[in-house]
């Protein structure tokens, strides 16, 4: 195999240009990012190279994979001779890639035969799978398994066992881990370059998160609004960038930030009353028990972080904070008040929550306007008010004519925090409502939420799998593991001086000291 070579890569679409000519050479068993915020026109560049561009995108140029040459805008009937047996792509999240209704072994055995040319038998079909499974680090009996029976890691990774099955020489992955925790990200992208060097495959890494890119890739292509800024050694790029931009990008990032820049503690208020207390919070789905005993304090104006891997409870706890789910057993006080378990003891001026993803929260039929005055008539406030709610979460009043659709996910998300401000709520519970956006917007949430709290002296409960960016904005932490709180305290301290073993592999993990390292098991 001779590597990759990308000439002159160019994608137009409705408005003009969308990606402006791009060369590159990737080397066997090399990685290149492509790292940029949204509409940087980076998925449009993997896209192009899979000949999967959204309808109404068109690209030019030409990609040569080992011996074999591609002219960018081939037919469909060239390119599905191309995928899977010479370039694949791995998407962010595999529920999209994967079929609800198959299981995972039909999955990974349908690329067989694809790429076989026919049917296998059965017994050929069944040891291949199982051997592409056992080379992503997973057991046989997956096969049987359906993609909603398995963690997110894990579908990830059968994800990743049928984009190999054809042997391809090019793997595309975008955004491969943004959905999953720090944990999981940095297997899912160790177990990639593992198999990557085991195979001397070619790798394309498309991300917006620079610390999951520093140390797992070679080189590094800065995109900006279709136009590559910068490229060149990964390391030598983020350890002195020479475009404002990428120094933009790096500056945002709360994984290449220093610990310094942690927020000071919001001071206890003097009688020591919280605003909300949990306490011994039990909850069941069905046999399993996904919170034991879990309990936590938020002051007045303090912002609380909860932190964990996938499975933690750390969602499940939130939801039954806001009534959402219904608590087995435990306390949930409200300025000195008991809740009942569920929503009908809770009142809007109480508490809301904001989702992570404000796309599937917000009505796309409905305009921004039409959305707020609903939030607003809800609260018993004045309709006229909509101007100021867009104001208090810095966008200009105009945009109540706009629907979700035309706006960013940074835009939509300070929409749903818009919402969740018209009753004058207390509390406001942010349940991973940052994850899903690119740092600098992140960055701007983050930056958004402060002031929120030092202005209107709300309290937040936000919950993120992102120790990095609950350092950044939290006072404290508590960390969740299988259900149970192992340790809480100043953010500072727990984040940066871990008492617990758990807590310590989240950190290792979350700052790549120790990238192979996998969670703990409960006993």
């Amino acid at each position: 195999m001779s590597g990759v070579e990308i000439v002159a890569l160019t994608v137009t679409g409705h408005n003009g240009t969308a990606v402006q000519p791009i060369d590159a050479v990737i080397e066997p068993g090399r990685t290149l990012a492509i790292i940029g915020e949204s509409g940087s026109g980076k998925t449009l560049t993997a896209k192009s190279l899979v000949g999967l561009l959204p309808r109404g995108f068109r690209a030019e140029g030409t990609v040569r994979i080992g011996d074999r040459h591609v002219s960018l805008d081939a037919a469909q009937q060239q390119w599905r001779s191309v995928r899977g047996g010479t370039v694949t792509l791995l998407l962010q999240d595999p529920f999209t890639s994967l079929s609800p209704v198959h299981t995972c072994g039909d999955q990974i055995g349908w690329t067989l035969d694809a790429a076989a040319g026919r049917r296998l038998p059965r017994a050929e079909r069944e040891r291949i799978v199982a051997e592409r499974l056992a080379e992503v680090k997973l057991p046989e009996h997956v096969a049987r398994a359906f993609p909603h029976q398995l963690s997110g890691g894990m579908r990830q990774r059968v994800a990743i066992a049928a984009a190999l099955a054809a042997g391809p020489q090019l793997i595309i992955a975008d955004e491969p881990t943004t959905a999953l925790d720090a944990s999981n990200q940095a297997e899912i992208l160790d177990l990639l370059r593992a198999v990557q060097r085991s195979r001397n495959l070619c790798v394309i890494l498309i991300s917006h998160d620079l610390g999951l890119v520093r140390g797992r890739t070679d080189d590094v292509l800065v995109m900006r609004q279709g136009e590559v800024v910068e490229r060149g050694a990964t390391a030598t790029v983020l350890a002195d960038p020479q475009h404002p931009y990428t120094r933009a990008l790096i500056d945002a990032d709360p994984s290449m930030s220093a610990a310094a820049s942690a927020p000071a503690p919001t001071a206890r208020a003097d009688d020591g009353e919280p605003l909300l207390r949990a306490t011994d919070v039990v909850k069941h789905f069905g046999d399993r028990r996904v919170l034991d005993g879990v309990g936590i304090d938020i002051d007045p104006g303090q912002i609380v972080g909860v932190v964990g891997e996938s499975g933690s409870g750390k969602s499940t706890f939130a939801r039954c904070i806001a009534g959402l789910e219904t608590e087995d057993s435990g306390s949930i006080v409200f300025d000195g008040a008991p809740l009942a378990p569920g929503r009908r003891s809770r009142t809007p001026d109480q508490m809301q929550i904001v989702f992570q993803d404000p796309y599937s929260s917000l009505n796309p039929m409905m305009t921004i306007g039409q959305i707020l005055r609903e939030a607003l008539r809800v609260a018993g406030r004045a309709p006229t008010e909509v101007g100021a709610l867009l104001q208090t979460v810095g966008l200009p009043a105009d945009f109540a004519r706009k629907r979700p659709a035309e706006l960013s996910g940074g835009q939509r998300q300070r929409i749903a925090i818009a919402r969740a401000l018209a009753p004058r709520p207390r509390l406001l519970i942010c349940d991973e409502s940052v994850s899903a956006l690119d740092v600098s917007v992140q960055a701007q949430i983050l930056a958004l939420l402060r002031s929120l709290r030092d202005d209107l002296g709300i309290a937040i409960l936000f919950i993120s799998h992102d120790l990095a960016v609950v350092r950044m904005l939290a006072d404290t932490a508590t960390v969740l593991w299988a259900g149970r709180v192992v340790e809480s305290g100043p953010c500072a301290q727990v984040l940066t001086e871990p008492r617990h073993e758990y807590t310590r592999l989240l950190v290792a993990a979350a700052t790549q000291e120790n990238t192979a390292s996998t969670p703990m098991k409960k006993d």
